[in-house]
């Protein structure tokens, strides 16, 4: 009965905190409403307190330590119910650093931090304009999308060595795969959070399902057929959806599973009749982010796809070219054609920061912060530069050659260290990593 009683009374405790834990994400990250209600029905303070983002690091500490055991034989379901297999350590994330506290960034003063020096090659080059760039989550592969509809694939340990010289056991060919099956430019990609899967969107209204596993396979074996233009496509952290950003002013959400698609309801009170350049999930998947032609960048409740922030005119009446959330998920950093790159407060709505000194008037241009999210980085169009600013600070720090025969249209940082990508219309792939 004495083990029993305090088996009981230990998840009980479990149970409070879970509660308190609970409470306080959704407090935090403005859902008041929820909240409050969670706070009613298990008899929680509303008040109560928690380190920042507490619950979302040991959410992630638990998925690691179950695809760690997936890994070692513990059975998983496949996607889609397929028997593709999985690359050794796919997915497996590295433990994520203490988020950058944003919330200080007015009272930052004192000198900027250094960027470190990086060393740059060119690793390969598509048949036309190289548009875009994805990162798989855990940095281990990295694809590229061309104005010649292919996709090329990369492994991030052979461009390494490639770039070190070693061939002793002949050329490092650092591309793994080649995909050809879009009839017109693509335009976006994105690597599922699990599985083996790549997706890539198109200017031929379709989204594209690869299974990198496979060594022989050249083609799509799902296919999404969308009814317009897919300028950006966005897996859930779950896996299970994707969202797509098209030339309809509203993200369409897609199950990958049933291959439905749903739309927000309240379009209506938008007022927007303006494409999508860019839509990316937050962290948790809770919200998701959009940047429009028509300038805007917009929040959306990632359950329920209705929009609970609309920064109108965040880029003036020009292009809103991209934008994506901080780790936290309190703030939102774009870029756009008026050569600015802003950061804002999920929460209230308002600009905290500019970064300025970039000029991007042209291209579908990116702003993206490196992997501890303490340097922001864009690209220069007139001086065919990388731009490099300290994000608290919003000081320039650096500014480098991009090395390509004509501006990168692409630039994409790793998520799992200190190198990042650098695309364009030379039709060539550039790998930056930091110089030992």
């Amino acid at each position: 009965m004495e083990i029993n009683l305090d088996q009981t009374l230990q998840e009980g405790k479990l149970l409070r905190q879970l509660d308190a834990l609970i409470v306080s994400h959704l407090r935090d990250h403005n859902h008041t409403q929820a909240s409050m209600a969670v706070a009613s029905a298990t008899m929680t303070p509303l008040s109560t307190e928690a380190p920042s983002n507490r619950l979302l690091q040991l959410v992630a500490k638990g998925i690691a330590v179950e695809r760690d055991e997936a890994s070692r034989g513990v059975s998983s379901t496949a996607l889609f119910n397929s028997a593709s297999g999985v690359l050794s350590g796919y997915g497996a994330l590295p433990v994520a650093p203490n988020y950058v506290d944003f919330s200080a960034v007015h009272e930052t003063r004192g000198a900027s931090k250094i960027f470190p020096k990086h060393e740059t090659r060119h690793v390969s080059e598509h048949k036309n304009v190289a548009r875009c760039a994805r990162f798989s989550q855990d940095g281990k592969f990295l694809a590229t999308g061309s104005a010649d509809t292919s996709i090329k694939l990369f492994e991030i340990s052979k461009i390494k060595q490639m770039m070190v010289g070693d061939t002793k056991d002949g050329p490092v060919r650092p591309v793994i795969r080649t995909f050809y099956d879009h009839l017109q430019p693509i335009n976006d990609l994105d690597f599922h959070p699990q599985n083996t899967i790549l997706i890539s969107g198109a200017k031929d209204n379709t989204i594209k399902f690869f299974d990198f596993s496979k060594t022989v396979a050249r083609r799509a074996f799902r296919v999404i057929q969308d009814t317009h233009n897919v300028r950006s496509v966005c897996f859930h952290p779950s896996g299970e959806y994707l969202l797509a950003g098209t030339d309809h002013p509203i993200a369409h959400l897609y199950d990958v599973n049933t291959f439905k698609c749903y739309l927000s309801a309240n379009v209506q009170d938008l007022n927007t009749n303006s494409a999508i350049n860019q839509v990316i999930y937050s962290s948790s998947g809770s919200m998701y982010v959009t940047a429009s032609k028509d300038g805007s960048v917009r929040v959306w409740d990632g359950v329920s796809a209705q929009c609970v922030r609309s920064i109108v005119g965040a880029h003036m009446s020009v292009e809103a070219t991209s934008a994506t959330f901080t780790k936290d998920q309190r703030y939102v950093l774009s870029c756009g054609k008026d050569s600015t790159v802003k950061l804002w407060e999920v929460g209230a709505g308002r600009l905290v920061r500019q970064y300025l000194g970039a000029t991007h008037t042209q291209f579908r241009s990116q702003a993206v912060f490196n992997e501890t999210e303490e340097f922001i980085l864009s690209i220069d169009e007139l001086t065919n530069e990388v731009i490099i600013w300290d994000a608290l600070t919003g000081e320039k720090v650096a500014r480098w050659p991009s090395n390509h025969v004509g501006t990168p249209r692409w630039i994409e940082h790793s998520p799992a260290e200190s190198a990042f990508v650098t695309c364009g219309t030379d039709r060539s792939v550039r790998f930056w990593k930091e110089s030992v």
